[in-house]
């Protein structure tokens, strides 16, 4: 009895046993027959070319692929990964295999990637260099890589530069930069502040008491350059590649620098000026006073023009910012600020009449940055002709 029910037991635990695996066989047959087909597939990315020059205008085309059947189920997501600086994406367009996306080389040399991803696949990445090219083709001492050869660069950067300049005369002295201090400092400041990137980061810290609805500069954003932060050149002498490590560029530069080896003469035609073009002034032997052409006021619409400047210190005196009119300057009491006679007796200007004859010994002459100068158009120049 004993063993016909152990043997009973047995059996009905077998049965058991058999219904276990049925029903965990059946479980899986179901759990799979929720998953999908297959798994994810990833994207594809051939880029042409793997290699560009890093002067801010070399192009990569990148093809991102779906695979092939597959339908998007929603837009690319395309980024600049690893060496960020390097490159941007400039626009990404969509293509019967998938996508295609044209990317912008920076200043900056280095190995850096693009990054793919679309909802329903595997993100891709493809990898791809930027070569610098350190030459000053010029000769003026400035590198390549550095002017702004786009119409719409030099504009972002030309109002700009005028603005950020002007909107120091409105701030509140106890807000404005601290090292705004003499005539070269405002143009350093809003020189620097105009190749930023001019975003709401940007906004927040600069603390402007306005702010300009302008584009910013696109070839490259201050301070991702070879030479960093140190932009303003500082030795005479065309640029070499050394010159990327050796002190010939600094953060800080005089009048008289900004002058000799950043600017070229553009005539002494002030009517003629563009906003952000300089006025340099030599009132005494071996002393040099900067100001900045504004033109019309992008802060208090008008018809005048203006310029702007720092006085500079004075013994016990920290000096201030001033914004006279161009009328106002031609009338300066101080005679060594005074165009001549002849161009004193003219009209007030505007910008759809401009008398012609602002020269002579006591005029300043106009200068351009060398980076608002194509390195064709500046070969006529060099630093060594500037006086």
């Amino acid at each position: 009895m004993i063993v016909s029910l152990d043997h009973s037991l047995s059996r009905d635990s077998a049965r058991a046993a058999g219904g276990a695996v049925l029903l965990v066989r059946l479980g899986l047959l179901l759990d799979r027959s929720l998953l999908p087909s297959s798994a994810p597939l990833a994207l594809t990315i051939r880029l042409a070319p793997a290699s560009i020059v890093a002067d801010g205008f070399g192009a990569v085309t990148a093809a991102v692929e779906r695979p092939q059947g597959k339908a998007a189920q929603g837009p690319l997501q395309c980024s600049i990964a690893g060496n960020a600086h390097a490159a941007s994406i400039l626009r990404v367009d969509e293509t019967q295999a998938g996508w295609r996306v044209r990317i912008r080389a920076g200043v900056l040399a280095g190995r850096t990637a693009v990054r793919a991803a679309a909802p329903g696949f595997l993100p891709a990445e493809a990898r791809f260099d930027t070569q610098l090219e350190a030459a000053g083709s010029a000769g003026d001492g400035a590198p390549d890589f550095l002017r702004l050869e786009d119409d719409r660069d030099r504009q972002a950067f030309r109002r700009w530069f005028a603005f950020l300049a002007e909107a120091q005369y409105f701030q509140k002295p106890a807000s404005r930069p601290v090292e705004i201090v003499d005539c070269a400092a405002p143009i350093r400041y809003a020189y620097r502040e105009a190749l930023l990137l001019h975003d709401g980061g940007w906004a927040r810290d600069a603390g402007l008491p306005l702010l300009a609805g302008l584009e910013s500069v696109e070839k490259y954003r201050y301070p991702y350059t070879p030479l960093g932060a140190a932009l303003l050149r500082v030795r005479p002498a065309p640029f070499q590649p050394p010159d990327l490590s050796d002190g010939s560029f600094a953060q800080f530069s005089d009048a008289r620098t900004l002058l000799r080896f950043n600017t070229h003469s553009i005539g002494r035609n002030l009517f003629r000026a563009l906003p952000g073009d300089l006025l340099f002034f030599e009132p005494a032997a071996g002393r040099f006073h900067s100001m900045i052409f504004l033109g019309a006021s992008q802060i208090d619409p008008g018809r005048a023009l203006y310029v702007f400047y720092h006085n500079g210190p004075d013994g016990p005196n920290a000096g201030e910012m001033r914004r006279p009119t161009v009328g106002e300057l031609m009338n300066h009491p101080d005679p060594r600020w005074q165009p001549p006679p002849s161009v004193r007796r003219k009209t007030r200007p505007s910008f759809g009449s401009r008398p012609t004859g602002l020269s002579g010994p006591t005029a300043s002459p106009r200068y351009r940055w060398a980076l608002r100068t194509s390195a064709r158009w500046n070969s006529a120049f060099t630093a060594s002709t500037i006086p």
